[in-house]
């Protein structure tokens, strides 16, 4: 609820809502008046690292990036409220300030679809520390990641306190379980390292499904402790279910 005005008292007012100050100034009693402001700003931060132009299935989760974040574009249009876009690799490439209209919305659109990064590098703390200082009216602010970081709790934590955050996690069925398909070149486009992995060799898949099963417990656990929302989306599968959960589940919470 956002203050409109001041006006007399008028019985059947709720006398929490008197303004003591004017009813001092006036003797007499006014009340405060208070609009239901359903103006939101949504804010769309976009991991464009390395890490995401990687896909085996129908797209690159980059690509599935670029779709879910234009469906929240156009549904944040639709519903009136400002949107704005961060970019952000291990530093924020690019910011949109939130605003209306349809030629913003193509604007960042046409971003989404163009936009290439200076860096392939991850820092998820970076952006969400921009986030805080950079938007001071309390938004809704959806983190579209594959989330491959680590210690960004504190800057998350601090975030949601401020705003509502979102994390909504894209990721690919051969990021879960690697397959076993003999000796393979790896290729790293964050640290631009490669190597060579025996595929074949079950210590080395069985040390790989540990190491991610301990990834998906670290960030579902910072997830929890920060109370954020958080979904997740395989390239493979369809995105608008998931969404439709998230939402459905959001607004009945509140």
């Amino acid at each position: 609820m956002a203050f409109s005005e001041v006006r007399e008292y008028q019985f059947g007012d709720d006398i929490r809502n008197i303004d003591w100050n004017v009813t001092a100034r006036f003797n007499h009693p006014f009340v405060k008046v208070f609009d239901e402001e359903r103006e939101l700003t949504v804010m769309l931060m976009i991991d464009v690292s390395g890490s995401n132009e990687f896909g085996t299935r129908k797209m690159f989760k980059e690509e599935q990036m670029t779709e879910i974040a234009a469906v929240l574009a156009f549904s944040a249009i639709q519903n009136n409220d400002k949107v704005g876009v961060i970019f952000f690799s291990d530093t924020v490439e690019k910011f949109i300030p939130p605003k209306k209209g349809t030629s913003h919305i193509l604007r960042i659109i046409r971003e989404l679809v163009d936009f290439k990064p200076e860096s392939q590098k991850t820092d998820i703390s970076e952006a969400l520390r921009f986030l805080t200082n950079a938007i001071k009216k309390r938004c809704t602010a959806f983190v579209i990641s594959d989330f491959f970081d680590h210690d960004f709790e504190k800057a998350l934590q601090i975030a949601s306190g401020k705003h509502d955050i979102v994390a909504l996690q894209v990721y690919d069925e051969t990021e879960m379980k690697l397959p076993a398909v003999g000796l393979t070149q790896v290729y790293d486009k964050e640290s631009n390292a490669s190597a060579w992995i025996d595929l074949s060799d079950p210590a080395v898949l069985k040390a790989y499904g540990h190491w991610w099963k301990n990834h998906e417990s670290t960030i579902n656990s910072i997830f929890l402790r920060c109370g954020v929302d958080t979904v997740k989306f395989s390239t493979d599968q369809d995105y608008v279910k998931p969404l439709i959960g998230l939402f459905k589940k959001r607004e009945a919470r509140y």
